[in-house]
C-alpha cells in the first residue's frame, strides 16, 4: 500500500532541509553526511512521487540524475536528438531564405 501524499511530502521536505545542512556544512568534497543526504533526498522524492501517483494519478516535473543518465546508457534519449536535429534544419532553411533574398536585390 502506498504512503498518504501528504506525509510523503512532509518527509520530502524534511530531506531537502537535510540535505541543505548537510551540503552547507560539508567537511569536505567527499564528505558522507552529504552523500547520505543525497541518497534519503532521492529516497524520499521517490516516495513522494509515487504516493502522489498513486493518489492523485499526478507526477512531478523532476527526474532524479541517476534515472536519466539510465536513460541516455540506454539510448532513449534519441528523440532528443531528432529535436535538436529539427533546430538545426530550421535554422539552415533560414540560411537559404537570407541568400534568396540577397539573390532577389
Amino acid at each position: 500500500m502506498s504512503q498518504d501524499p501528504a506525509v510523503a511530502l512532509e518527509e520530502f521536505l524534511s530531506a531537502v532541509r537535510q540535505h541543505f545542512a548537510a551540503a552547507a556544512h560539508r567537511s569536505s568534497d567527499t564528505d558522507p553526511r552529504v552523500q547520505a543526504a543525497y541518497m534519503a533526498l532521492a529516497d524520499a522524492f521517490e516516495l513522494y512521487e509515487d504516493a502522489l501517483y498513486t493518489a492523485y494519478d499526478e507526477v512531478t516535473p523532476f527526474e532524479l540524475f541517476d534515472d536519466v543518465e539510465d536513460a541516455r546508457e540506454d539510448g532513449d534519449d534519441e528523440d532528443d536528438d531528432d529535436e535538436f536535429d529539427d533546430q538545426v534544419d530550421l535554422g539552415e532553411d533560414a540560411d537559404e531564405a537570407d541568400e534568396q533574398d540577397d539573390d532577389e536585390d
